[in-house]
């Protein structure tokens, strides 16, 4: 049985300490809700990034973690928010290999393709909220004897 123990929490982020802490809730949450391996690395990576963003470009902001259950799957909601300058182009923001600053590129665009729900809200001068949501996904079921 799994429980929001341990998985609910709102965090800052103010410094790259802060970065490490959330990185570890985030993978600690999601070994409670029961996330593989796999799903947790792809998690905690969006959550680093989204992180990294929220402190570089928004100057600082914080993390509220969610625990979700709906018809007995579990998920985690992650919710960054910055009072910072705001995204003046989504579009741009989003696209593979824009940056504002020394980056790849890869930022929103790759968090976005990490995670199954991916929602962003910004405005110029009011900052940003980026929400992701993750499911446990299912085991296979087994095969059925002919």
């Amino acid at each position: 049985m799994h429980t929001a123990a341990g998985v609910e929490a709102c965090l800052p982020i103010r410094s790259d300490m802060d970065l490490v802490w959330v990185r570890q809730h985030v993978r600690q949450a999601a070994a409670r809700l029961g996330f593989g391996l796999v799903e947790q690395t792809k998690l905690v990576t969006a959550a680093s990034e989204l992180a990294r963003n929220t402190l570089v470009h928004g100057g600082g902001g914080q993390m509220e973690a969610t625990h979700l259950s709906s018809g007995g799957a579990q998920g985690l909601r992650l919710a960054f928010t910055d009072e910072g300058p705001g995204i003046a182009d989504l579009d741009q923001a989003l696209s593979d290999g824009y940056t504002s600053g020394d980056g790849l590129g890869m930022g929103l665009s790759g968090a976005r393709r990490l995670v199954h729900d991916f929602d962003i809200d910004s405005t110029p001068g009011d900052g940003t909220t980026v929400r992701v949501t993750c499911w446990v996904a299912q085991p296979p079921r087994p095969r059925e004897e002919a």
